[in-house]
């Protein structure tokens, strides 16, 4: 596969530009640690010219007015996508560490699709809505409700599945009349810059309504969060930092989104398919290296039936070990960093003072001495309480407890602060459907059932996070509501 350089520039006011103090950093390919190139490193005077060409963008043009004028510029930026669509997915497949069949969906092709859906949204989403007529305090008046832009946007994202979180946050902003200024991770910043490169040379969308402000200060994002010249603040990332985002934001009230962390439970009951069940729950945390933060990471099966489902797991785990994403049946590639390979190899030691056991994995895979690679690893001989089954690895790591039925299932998925995602396996679809009702989640397959699309809210409960990101929930986030009556 041919990597296609990225894009060095940011996207400020309609312009492509480098940083104004001339700063630049790399950018490494995690599967080889190889350096791709460079990108320009923004900084507060670049932040300065983002913040005022959003605000002015907003204040002063018809671009939060002109519903069909944002429809045609997304779906130029939807054609601008899938015109250079391979160039895009190898540049994905090196700046990511990506396995190149991930970008087939989620990590490239459904992202794009995605802005054809919330273009078609946009077009036929009712702005107003008619209440008739009513006399309150005796006063006849004729009544309706507007939906109308938040403002200014600032999107701070996260480096795992770049494209996907960028257009899942930039689509439905900018349908919804907002200006965005985006904040990408320093780890994946060509996977943001290129976006920018896109909207400036392909589209129509008038100069200061998206920004893409690259740095390896991660400060610039908390001053980007903390500005009052923007009104809503659309973050996905870790936990801790959402809340210090949400701290920020209290200053001035802004309007928050914060989609966050996951540790999220694999409940197989006594009467499934436990092969078929534990086969996807191996095939699931090894997917991109376990970098996800709806991956199922407890797998939570019958007591009786622990032995022969910690066979089974550890069996299918052997067989989908790290390897080359270039290569199409690779399904676990490298994670992103030297410092998150630390941190998860910090777990796995954690995992063994705890007193669990790697049934299969545990290290570094052989042979491949360059690369940020961890072995497939299942942990078995901890509970629940086990910090490695409480925290957050994001890694391919699976940590196996054994339930005693479907209370004591319930009761361990919903022990955690998290409660993003998560699935239910039975032979009996209404045992499997009450389970997963009972379980405090915002998104749960049951079966192998796929809930992923653009047109299904995604979003946590309890500490994984506030609000909705797509589906019409997601698109509502971004928009105010403003009821007004004339008289009768």
């Amino acid at each position: 596969m041919t990597v296609v350089g990225g894009e060095s520039r940011l996207l400020i006011d309609g312009e492509l530009r480098p940083a104004a103090g001339g700063g630049t950093f790399e950018t490494v390919n995690p599967a080889t640690e190889e350096v791709l190139g460079v990108v320009a490193d923004g900084g507060p005077d670049d932040l300065e010219a983002c913040l005022a060409g959003a605000r002015r963008a907003f204040d002063e043009t018809t671009w939060s007015t002109d519903v069909a004028f944002r429809v045609r510029c997304l779906r130029q930026l939807q054609a601008a996508f899938s015109a250079h669509a391979e160039e895009i997915r190898a540049l994905t497949v090196a700046e990511v560490g990506s396995p190149l069949s991930l970008t087939y969906s989620a990590q490239l092709d459904d992202p794009v699709a995605s802005l054809g859906w919330v273009a078609d949204l946009a077009e036929g989403y009712e702005w107003e809505r008619d209440l008739g007529e009513a006399a309150p305090l005796g006063i006849p008046s004729h009544r309706w409700v507007r939906r109308e832009a938040t403002g200014v946007v600032a999107a701070v994202t996260p480096w795992n599945v770049p494209h996907q979180i960028n257009l899942a946050k930039l689509g439905p902003a900018l349908a919804a009349g907002n200006t965005l200024i985006l904040k990408p991770a320093p780890d994946t910043p060509w996977c943001a810059t290129v976006l920018g490169r896109l909207v400036a040379e392909e589209t129509d969308i008038p100069a200061g309504v998206v920004n893409i402000l690259a740095s390896s200060d991660h400060g610039i994002g908390s001053a980007l969060v903390a500005d009052r010249r923007v009104d809503q603040v659309s973050f996905t990332g870790s936990t801790a930092t959402g809340r210090k985002v949400m701290e920020s934001a209290a200053a001035t009230l802004k309007r928050v989104f914060l989609e966050l962390g996951g540790k999220s439970a694999f409940v197989v009951l006594d009467d499934a398919d436990l092969r078929g069940a534990c086969a996807t729950a191996a095939f699931t945390v090894c997917t991109h290296a376990g970098q996800g933060c709806a991956i199922t990471t407890r797998l939570l099966v019958p007591r009786r039936l622990l032995d022969e489902a910690t066979a089974s797991t550890a069996k299918v785990l052997s067989k989908l070990p790290a390897a080359d994403p270039t290569d199409p049946g690779t399904i676990c590639g490298p994670v992103i960093s030297a410092r998150q390979r630390d941190r998860v190899e910090g777990y796995l030691r954690l995992a063994v003072e705890e007193g669990g056991t790697f049934v299969t994995g545990g290290g570094r895979p052989e042979g491949l001495d360059r690369g940020f690679f961890v072995e497939p690893t299942l942990i078995g001989g901890l509970t629940n309480e086990a910090r490695v089954a409480r925290e957050e690895i994001f890694g391919p790591v699976l940590v196996i407890i054994p339930h005693d039925g479907d209370d004591d299932a319930v009761a361990l998925a919903n022990d955690s602060p998290y409660g993003l995602s998560g699935s239910v396996w039975s032979a009996d679809p209404a045992r499997a459907r009450a389970v997963a009702n009972r379980i405090r989640t915002g998104t749960i397959g049951i079966n192998g059932g796929l809930w992923y699309s653009p047109d299904i809210p995604f979003g946590g409960y309890k500490q994984s996070g506030v609000g909705r990101e797509m589906g019409v929930a997601g698109f509502e986030e971004y928009l105010e509501t403003k009821s007004l009556a004339e008289p009768a």
